[in-house]
Protein backbone atom coordinates (compact mmCIF):
# COMPACT_ATOMS: atom_id res chain seq x y z
CA UNK A 1 0.00 0.00 0.00
CA UNK A 2 1.71 3.43 -0.69
CA UNK A 3 0.69 6.44 0.71
CA UNK A 4 0.77 9.91 -1.62
CA UNK A 5 0.34 12.94 0.54
CA UNK A 6 0.85 16.13 -1.48
CA UNK A 7 0.97 19.74 -0.16
CA UNK A 8 1.63 23.15 -1.47
CA UNK A 9 -1.42 24.23 -2.92
CA UNK A 10 -2.53 28.00 -2.07
CA UNK A 11 -3.83 31.35 -3.30
CA UNK A 12 -1.50 32.74 -5.67
CA UNK A 13 -1.89 35.40 -8.51
CA UNK A 14 -1.92 35.10 -12.10
CA UNK A 15 2.11 35.00 -13.17
CA UNK A 16 3.10 33.60 -10.23
CA UNK A 17 4.98 30.25 -9.44
CA UNK A 18 4.55 27.46 -6.78
CA UNK A 19 5.93 24.25 -5.99
CA UNK A 20 3.59 21.27 -5.27
CA UNK A 21 5.27 18.38 -3.33
CA UNK A 22 3.99 14.85 -2.96
CA UNK A 23 5.58 12.85 -0.50
CA UNK A 24 5.22 8.84 -0.80
CA UNK A 25 5.52 6.16 2.11
CA UNK A 26 4.65 2.56 2.42
CA UNK A 27 6.44 1.77 -1.09
CA UNK A 28 9.58 1.21 -2.88
CA UNK A 29 9.67 4.76 -4.26
CA UNK A 30 11.77 3.73 -7.51
CA UNK A 31 9.09 0.98 -8.50
CA UNK A 32 6.71 3.71 -9.00
CA UNK A 33 5.72 5.65 -12.13
CA UNK A 34 4.66 9.19 -10.70
CA UNK A 35 2.39 11.28 -11.93
CA UNK A 36 0.20 14.64 -11.69
CA UNK A 37 -3.43 15.48 -12.46
CA UNK A 38 -5.78 17.76 -11.83
CA UNK A 39 -9.62 18.40 -11.52
CA UNK A 40 -11.48 21.52 -11.63
CA UNK A 41 -15.42 21.81 -10.18
CA UNK A 42 -17.58 20.27 -12.74
CA UNK A 43 -14.84 18.80 -15.11
CA UNK A 44 -13.31 15.39 -15.37
CA UNK A 45 -9.92 14.84 -13.81
CA UNK A 46 -7.04 15.51 -16.46
CA UNK A 47 -3.34 14.65 -16.90
CA UNK A 48 -0.87 17.21 -15.97
CA UNK A 49 2.73 15.89 -16.02
CA UNK A 50 4.36 12.13 -15.32
CA UNK A 51 7.87 11.36 -14.80
CA UNK A 52 9.16 7.69 -15.23
CA UNK A 53 10.76 5.14 -12.40
CA UNK A 54 14.10 6.61 -12.81
CA UNK A 55 12.98 10.21 -13.52
CA UNK A 56 14.48 10.25 -16.89
CA UNK A 57 11.63 10.05 -18.87
CA UNK A 58 8.62 12.92 -18.64
CA UNK A 59 4.99 14.12 -20.20
CA UNK A 60 3.59 17.22 -19.92
CA UNK A 61 -0.25 17.63 -21.11
CA UNK A 62 0.01 20.11 -23.68
CA UNK A 63 -1.67 23.06 -21.66
CA UNK A 64 1.38 22.99 -18.89
CA UNK A 65 4.53 22.37 -21.70
CA UNK A 66 7.00 25.18 -21.43
CA UNK A 67 5.44 26.31 -17.75
CA UNK A 68 5.44 23.38 -15.51
CA UNK A 69 8.42 20.66 -14.71
CA UNK A 70 7.43 17.47 -13.05
CA UNK A 71 10.72 15.75 -11.22
CA UNK A 72 11.29 13.55 -8.39
CA UNK A 73 13.87 12.80 -5.13
CA UNK A 74 14.64 9.47 -4.62
CA UNK A 75 16.51 10.38 -1.26
CA UNK A 76 13.13 11.87 -0.57
CA UNK A 77 10.73 9.84 -1.96
CA UNK A 78 8.92 13.42 -3.19
CA UNK A 79 7.52 14.48 -6.63
CA UNK A 80 7.39 17.75 -7.39
CA UNK A 81 5.35 20.02 -9.81
CA UNK A 82 7.15 23.25 -10.58
CA UNK A 83 4.63 25.32 -11.60
CA UNK A 84 5.87 28.72 -13.26
CA UNK A 85 3.29 32.12 -15.19
CA UNK A 86 0.67 30.16 -13.54
CA UNK A 87 -3.48 31.10 -15.31
CA UNK A 88 -6.48 31.77 -14.10
CA UNK A 89 -7.31 28.36 -15.90
CA UNK A 90 -4.58 26.12 -13.71
CA UNK A 91 -7.30 26.30 -10.65
CA UNK A 92 -8.01 23.23 -9.57
CA UNK A 93 -7.47 20.21 -6.65
CA UNK A 94 -3.95 18.80 -7.97
CA UNK A 95 -3.49 14.91 -7.27
CA UNK A 96 -0.32 12.94 -6.78
CA UNK A 97 -0.72 9.42 -8.61
CA UNK A 98 1.62 6.65 -8.59
CA UNK A 99 1.34 3.07 -10.19
CA UNK A 100 4.29 0.54 -11.07
CA UNK A 101 2.99 0.25 -14.32
CA UNK A 102 1.08 3.20 -15.33
CA UNK A 103 -1.04 4.25 -18.52
CA UNK A 104 0.75 7.64 -18.43
CA UNK A 105 -1.59 10.06 -19.39
CA UNK A 106 -4.59 8.74 -18.32
CA UNK A 107 -5.78 8.91 -14.66
CA UNK A 108 -7.61 5.39 -14.78
CA UNK A 109 -4.12 3.87 -15.15
CA UNK A 110 -2.96 4.99 -11.81
CA UNK A 111 -3.38 2.61 -8.25
CA UNK A 112 -2.45 5.03 -6.24
CA UNK A 113 -4.00 8.59 -5.01
CA UNK A 114 -3.13 11.31 -2.41
CA UNK A 115 -6.20 13.78 -1.18
CA UNK A 116 -5.18 16.62 -3.24
CA UNK A 117 -3.85 20.07 -2.76
CA UNK A 118 -6.27 23.07 -4.05
CA UNK A 119 -4.27 25.62 -6.35
CA UNK A 120 -6.50 28.64 -6.97
CA UNK A 121 -5.10 31.27 -9.70
CA UNK A 122 -6.88 34.47 -8.84
CA UNK A 123 -6.42 37.92 -10.82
Amino acid sequence: QVILVESGGRLVQTGDSLRLSCVASGGRFSNYAMGWFRQAPGKEREFVATISWGGKNTLYADSVKGRFNISRDSAKNTVYLQMNGLKLEDTAVYYCAADPAPRWRDYKGYKYWGQGTQVTVSS
